[in-house]
C-alpha cells in the first residue's frame, strides 16, 4: 500500500495531469464545453453556407531567356549574346508584376473602382483618384503571385464573385504587364536617335559627295592621282630624253673638237700629177736669138776687130743669151695637177654636221629642261590634289559606312520595336486564365476549420474555468494545496461512471465533503 501511494505520488510530481485527470475535468464542465463547441460550430457552418461564393482564376507567365538587342558596332552582322534566367530575374519580374502602375492600370481597366462599399454610404463618396487608389491598394491584397519553384514560372491567382470578372482581371493583368515589361527592357526613342543620326550622315554624305563631284569636274572628270602616276610616268620619260640629250650633246661636243683637230691637219687640196718640161718657145726665141747674135758676130768681124765695141756688144749679149738658155735649160716648167681632198670635205662636213646637231641638241635639251620643270610642277600640284581627293574619298567613305551602319542600326531598332510590339519577348503568358464553374471557397475545409477552432476554443475556456475555480475537488489538491494530510475523503454520490462502472469515479461533491472532514481534522 504504501509503495503503491508512493508510486503514484512520483507519477503526480512528474505529471501533474494525468488522463483521468482531464477526462474528470471535461466531465465536470461539460456543459460549458459543449455550449463553447457547437455553439462556435454552428456558426461556422452558418458562416460557411451564407458566404459568397469565390471563384479563383489562374494565369502563369514563362520568362525564358533574354532577347539581348544588337551591340552597337562597324561589323555588318552585330554581335548576339543570350542572358540565363536567374533568381533576380524572376524577383525582378515579379515585383514588375505587382507594381502599382501596373495594378492602377487593371484597376481603371476591369472598373474595380466602381465597386460600392459600405462605409461610402456611412462616410459619403470619396474622389475618383482616392477609389482608384483604394481599389489598387485591395487589387495588391487580394492578387497572391508566386514564382513555382525549380521553374522560371509566375503563377497568379486572383478571386472574385464573378467568375468573368476574374478572369478578365487576370488578362488586363497580362496586358499591362507586358506593356510595362516592353516600356522597362526597351530603350526609349531609340528608333528616333537612329533615324536622326541616318539622316545627319546621309547628309554629311551627299555634301562630302558634292564636293568629290565638284573637284572631278575641276579636273575634267580626271582622278588627280591617275593623272599624277601619267605625269610622273611622263616626267620619267622626259627626264630620261634629257640626259640622253645632254649624252648626246657631250658626245657632239666631243666629236666638234675632234674634228676641228682633224680638219687643222687635213690639207684642202691634193696633187694628183706632176710634169716637168722645158718652156720650148721660150728657149725658141733665146736660140734664135743667139743665131741672130752669132751671124750678126760673124758678119762684124768680118768688117771689124773683136775689140770693136760693135763686136764686143755683139759679145756681151750672147753671153746674155747663152745664160739665158742656160738658167732656162735649168729649171724647167713643172705641171702639177691638184684636186679638192675629200678627207677634208668629209670632215669639214661633219664639222658642221656635228655643230648643226650640236644646236639641235642644245634647243632640244632646253625644251625638254622646260618640259621637265613643267611636269614636276604638275606632279606635285596633282599630288596635293591626290591628298584632297583621298581626303575627300575618305569623308564619303567615313559617312557612307557611319550612314549604313545607322540605316542598319534604324532597322533593327525597327524590328526590336516590332517585335516588342507583337510581345515576342522574354515573357509569355504560359496559361491563359480560364473562367472557374466551381467556387474555390468549399465549405468543408471552412468546418474542418471550424471544428478545430472550436475544438481550441473550447479546451480553452474548460482550462480557464477549471484555472478560476477555488474549490477543491480531490484529496491530492487538499494536500498539496494546504499542506496537511488529508485523514479521510466521504464522497458525496457517485454518478454513471463510478467506480463500479470503470473504476474512474469522480465526486462532483467531493469539494464540500473534503473541505468539512478537513476542517473537522483540524
Amino acid at each position: 500500500m504504501d509503495n503503491q501511494e508512493f508510486n503514484l505520488s512520483s507519477e503526480r510530481a512528474i505529471f501533474p495531469f494525468s488522463l483521468k485527470d482531464l477526462l474528470a475535468i471535461g466531465f465536470r464542465y461539460k456543459r460549458t464545453a459543449g455550449l463553447c463547441f457547437f455553439g462556435i460550430l454552428t456558426g461556422v457552418i452558418l458562416a460557411a453556407i451564407v458566404q459568397p461564393a469565390q471563384y479563383s482564376a489562374t494565369t502563369k507567365f514563362l520568362v525564358g531567356e533574354g532577347r539581348v538587342d544588337p551591340v552597337v558596332s562597324t561589323d555588318a552582322i552585330a554581335p548576339t549574346s543570350t542572358k540565363a534566367v536567374s533568381e533576380e530575374d524572376l524577383n525582378s519580374e515579379l515585383e514588375l508584376l505587382h507594381s502599382s502602375d501596373v495594378l492602377r492600370q487593371v484597376v481603371i481597366i476591369c472598373g474595380l473602382d466602381q465597386e460600392k462599399h459600405l462605409r461610402d454610404h456611412l462616410l459619403g463618396m470619396p474622389t475618383p483618384e482616392r477609389r482608384i487608389a483604394r481599389a489598387t491598394l485591395q487589387l495588391g491584397k487580394d492578387l497572391q503571385m508566386a514564382v513555382v519553384k525549380k521553374s522560371n514560372l509566375i503563377e497568379v491567382h486572383y478571386s472574385s464573385g464573378d467568375p468573368q470578372q476574374a478572369v478578365q482581371v487576370l488578362k488586363a493583368l497580362a496586358d499591362a504587364y507586358l506593356q510595362k515589361h516592353v516600356a522597362v527592357h526597351s530603350p526609349p526613342g531609340q528608333i528616333e536617335f537612329f533615324a536622326q543620326e541616318t539622316e545627319r550622315y546621309r547628309k554629311n554624305l551627299a555634301d562630302a559627295e558634292t564636293l568629290l563631284k565638284q573637284f572631278s569636274q575641276q579636273e575634267d572628270g580626271v582622278a588627280p592621282q591617275v593623272s599624277r602616276d601619267i605625269t610622273l610616268q611622263k616626267l620619267s620619260e622626259f627626264n630620261s630624253t634629257l640626259q640622253q640629250t645632254r649624252a648626246e650633246i657631250a658626245s657632239t661636243e666631243q666629236r666638234i673638237k675632234t674634228l676641228e683637230k682633224q680638219a687643222g691637219i687635213t690639207p684642202e687640196r691634193l696633187t694628183t700629177s706632176s710634169r716637168q718640161s722645158d718652156d720650148a718657145q721660150v728657149l725658141q726665141s733665146l736660140k734664135g736669138t743667139l743665131m741672130s747674135l752669132e751671124l750678126k758676130r760673124t758678119e762684124l768681124l768680118t768688117k771689124y776687130q773683136p775689140t770693136y765695141p760693135l763686136v764686143q756688144e755683139v759679145d756681151k749679149e750672147l753671153a746674155e743669151t747663152k745664160s739665158a738658155i742656160a738658167t732656162e735649160e735649168s729649171k724647167p716648167l713643172k705641171e702639177q695637177t691638184t684636186d679638192r681632198n675629200p678627207t677634208y670635205a668629209w670632215i669639214n662636213e661633219e664639222l658642221a654636221k656635228a655643230k648643226a646637231e650640236d644646236s639641235g641638241l642644245q634647243a632640244r635639251a632646253t625644251a625638254t629642261q622646260a618640259i621637265v620643270a613643267q611636269y614636276e610642277a604638275k606632279s606635285r600640284d596633282l599630288a596635293q590634289k591626290g591628298l584632297l581627293e583621298q581626303d575627300l574619298q575618305r569623308t564619303v567613305k567615313a559617312n557612307e559606312e557611319n550612314y549604313l551602319l545607322y540605316l542598319h542600326k534604324q532597322e533593327q531598332a525597327r524590328m526590336s520595336e516590332a517585335l516588342d510590339r507583337t510581345r515576342i519577348l522574354n515573357v509569355a503568358v504560359a496559361e491563359q486564365p480560364v473562367a472557374p464553374s466551381l467556387p474555390s471557397n468549399s465549405p468543408v475545409p471552412i468546418i474542418f476549420a471550424g471544428i478545430f477552432l472550436a475544438s481550441l476554443v473550447t479546451v480553452g475556456a474548460v482550462a480557464a474555468q477549471q484555472y478560476l475555480d477555488p474549490s477543491f475537488r480531490t484529496p491530492e489538491e487538499v494536500s498539496t494545496e494546504l499542506n496537511i494530510p488529508v485523514l479521510a475523503a466521504v464522497p458525496h454520490g457517485k454518478n454513471s461512471f463510478g467506480r463500479n462502472g470503470n473504476g474512474l469515479g469522480v465526486d462532483r461533491d467531493f469539494s464540500t465533503s473534503a473541505t468539512n472532514s478537513v476542517s473537522q481534522v483540524g
